[in-house]
């Protein structure tokens, strides 16, 4: 098939995604799929796409909730994030997705559920049979926590997004939201007793949190990760992963990473950054950076091609536009079978 050809089928394959966070919406515009996008979700801190974490993708509508169910586009595929995306959609009949962002621990943890955690795992594993719905995890950890590890598709990044590194500015760098419900699985004591009193700049929606703002766009988020001279991620290993998609995107742009000894850590130790459980050992390593821009921009261009290796836009789109074709045989097999 030609690129001409392949370009046209694309355009009739339109994606109906329910809005989950922004930056990971957003990949999906590599596909060359529409993208019907649904906003205006319960729950959600904004109404709308924020556009403080991405523009909206070129390829994609926003639309409610209601107009969503009410369209006449015959979707090639429905891509949710929970149970609550899953019921919602319930009355239309195309191939439907869901992809699991978090652990089952950490999600029960966040929320203070009072269902036990292997209840809803099994409900949804009921749901997901009966609907002949496919789960795609974001991690093998994450995929496994809740019984899913039959497809496991990690997010992707361009380095060509970004401007070049300098990390000019001697100061840390963390990108998290609401941290205030996630202290637990983000480890922010050792955070705090590693970083208390050096420059570290946190950004995101934490309205719990005096002084911290999200970035006004994707052009400023950029640009923080272009001139601070690290970045942070700390997280639980058995309720997060590694790394989180402002990890990559950090590494990709050049930044070397400071965090926890993870056994999913992407970081090499000593070389495209450092790793410590030890609070004191860690701020050794945040002053040893913070000291010497040159060593943090040699490290950075290590953490960028691991980046480039293990998160790229390619794999994506290969692994992603499987995990459709899964989900239609499946629901297709399930209308035979009825």
């Amino acid at each position: 098939m030609n690129t001409h050809d392949q370009q046209g089928l694309n355009r009739k394959r339109t994606l109906l995604v329910f809005n989950c966070h922004e930056a990971w919406v957003s990949q999906l515009a590599v596909l060359g799929y529409p993208l019907d996008i649904i906003v205006g979700l319960k729950g959600q801190y904004k109404s709308t796409w924020d556009e403080q974490m991405r523009p909206i993708p070129p390829n994609a509508r926003l639309l409610s909730l209601s107009d969503a169910i009410e369209s006449n586009t015959d979707y090639y595929c429905i891509v949710t994030h929970n149970m609550s995306d899953l019921l919602d959609i319930k009355s239309r009949s195309e191939p439907r997705l869901m992809i699991i962002h978090s652990t089952l621990e950490g999600r029960a943890l966040e929320e203070k559920s009072d269902v036990q955690p292997d209840q809803i795992k099994a409900m949804l594993h009921k749901y997901i049979e009966l609907i002949g719905g496919h789960v795609v995890a974001v991690s093998r950890l994450k995929g496994k926590s809740w019984g899913f590890t039959e497809d496991i598709v990690p997010f992707c990044v361009d380095p060509a997004d970004y401007p070049q590194y300098s990390g000019s500015q001697p100061a840390g760098l963390r990108i998290c939201n609401f941290v205030q419900s996630r202290k637990g699985i983000l480890l922010w004591d050792l955070h705090e007793k590693a970083f208390a009193g050096l420059d570290v700049r946190i950004v995101g929606h934490n309205p719990a949190l005096p002084g911290v703002s999200a970035a006004r766009n994707w052009s400023h988020l950029k640009e923080l990760l272009q001139s601070h001279r690290f970045y942070i991620h700390t997280a639980h290993p058995q309720m997060e992963d590694g790394y989180n998609m402002a990890t990559v995107e950090a590494m990709a742009a050049g930044m070397p990473i400071l965090g926890n000894r993870h056994p999913g850590s992407p970081v090499r130790h000593g070389v495209s950054g450092f790793l410590s459980d030890d609070p004191a050992e860690l701020r050794k390593f945040a002053q040893m950076l913070l000291e010497n821009q040159a060593l943090a921009i040699a490290m950075g261009r290590q953490a960028k091609k691991t980046a480039i290796e293990r998160f790229s836009q390619a794999a994506f789109n290969e692994a992603f536009r499987q995990s459709i074709e899964t989900a239609r045989h499946k629901r297709n097999s399930l209308k035979i079978a009825l």
